[in-house]
């Protein structure tokens, strides 16, 4: 994708500096890393379910911009 790239998943993975990175290898115990919440399992799904379409408006997006163009 030309547009947003990398971003499928972002909603499910905590986004970790360098040195977090470096320091959740050795936290055994999962405390120091935070991961994306919301306040309610509805506010989670709507969230979820907008970021969904956004990235299927970019991949329409990329063919439509593509299309005719030789292989």
């Amino acid at each position: 994708m030309k547009f947003v790239k990398n971003t499928y998943a972002s909603l499910l993975f905590a986004k970790l500096s360098f040195l977090q990175g470096m320091a959740s290898t050795l936290d055994l115990g999962g405390n120091l890393t935070t991961y994306n919440f919301s306040s309610s399992p509805d506010e989670a799904d709507r969230d979820a379910l907008a970021h969904d379409w956004f990235v299927v408006g970019n991949d329409l997006r990329e063919v439509m911009i593509n299309y005719g163009e030789p292989l």
